[in-house]
């Protein structure tokens, strides 16, 4: 009997990351729920830019979003929010932790 290996899925998740603005909304997030011009304001980046960015780890279920009235508010999922160390997100596979 095969176990299943989760390298591939993993693999994926890092790769979405590794663009330092989609790595950034994580971490942005990780002190708490954000809408689109506080991430903008934060991360220097142009909305249209930072929409793609967020679809793309929206589709990938690293980010949430909720809308409150006419505002999309974003967040970490419980599953990658890592409550434990407060300055780390978990993909699954593995931690990301930032100093």
């Amino acid at each position: 009997m095969k176990t299943k290996i989760t390298s591939p899925d993993c693999a994926g998740k890092l790769k979405i990351l590794s663009d330092p603005t989609r790595l950034g909304v994580l971490e942005s997030l990780m002190t708490g729920p954000k809408n689109v011009g506080e991430l903008m304001w934060q991360l220097d980046v142009e909305q249209s830019l930072l929409s793609h960015h967020l679809a793309v780890l929206r589709d990938h279920g690293l980010v949430e979003a909720t809308r409150e009235g006419k505002t999309m508010i974003y967040q970490l999922p419980e599953t990658v929010a890592d409550a434990t160390s407060g300055k780390a997100i978990n993909l699954g596979c593995c931690k990301i932790s930032f100093d």
